[in-house]
């Protein structure tokens, strides 16, 4: 009768992390739906990284627009542009222009691009709690790395339950620093003038930069 009530009884938690997780993937799936409909995406956000055990803390504001794959970021005095096929990071006070391809990026950070879809793929899922964040109901997901080798321990995606856009991202490393993402402002389907894309080499060599291929 032990040994039953045994099987039975992880029987049921199995059954429920299986719902629980499918619940969270479906709510996710839910969000990408209705943030890919949009023709591009501007994002105001908060960026904040700390890191107890080295005595490091950072505080930063940047802003990104998202228009499929390609990304225009500014961030930390720093502006990224990825065309689609090739990153160009300017960095005005190095007077410096690097460019690579998107094959070279760290694979354990989340890109601009993948924000919105980083999660459909080696991660597990968590249906977590539900917060009030200013007069805003915001639902946590949690998704676990599945990969040993993952420098991420875990990370928590809220997600305003009105809206169905993203209202923040923390990510705890398994040394424990603690990066948090927070949107400050989400505009949709902005008017855009066509080159916030494209890279201007000459413009950059006529000022002097050093083109870093």
């Amino acid at each position: 009768m032990k040994k039953i009530f045994l099987f039975i009884f992880a029987f049921t938690i199995s059954f429920s992390q299986a719902q629980n997780a499918d619940k969270a993937k479906a709510y996710l799936d839910e969000v990408y739906k209705k943030v890919t409909s949009y023709k591009n995406i501007y994002i105001d956000f908060r960026y904040s990284f700390e890191n107890s055990k080295e005595r490091i803390k950072q505080d930063t504001r940047g802003n990104v627009t998202l228009s499929g794959e390609k990304y225009l970021l500014n961030y930390m005095g720093v502006t990224k542009i990825f065309d689609g096929k090739k990153i160009y990071t300017i960095i005005p006070e190095n007077e410096e222009v690097t460019i690579e391809g998107a094959e070279n990026k760290d694979e354990q950070m989340i890109m601009p691009s993948q924000m919105l879809t980083f999660y459909k793929k080696d991660f597990s899922y968590k249906w977590d709690i539900v917060q009030q964040v200013k007069g805003r109901k915001i639902q946590y997901i949690e998704l676990k790395p599945t990969k040993q080798a993952s420098d991420i321990k875990l990370i928590l995606l809220g997600i305003d339950t009105t809206t169905k856009h993203i209202y923040n991202l923390i990510q705890i490393g398994k040394n424990e620093a603690k990066t948090t993402i927070t949107i400050n402002e989400f505009k949709t389907n902005q008017p855009l003038s066509g080159n916030e894309f494209i890279f201007n080499e000459a413009k950059y060599k006529k000022l002097g930069y050093y083109i870093n291929k």
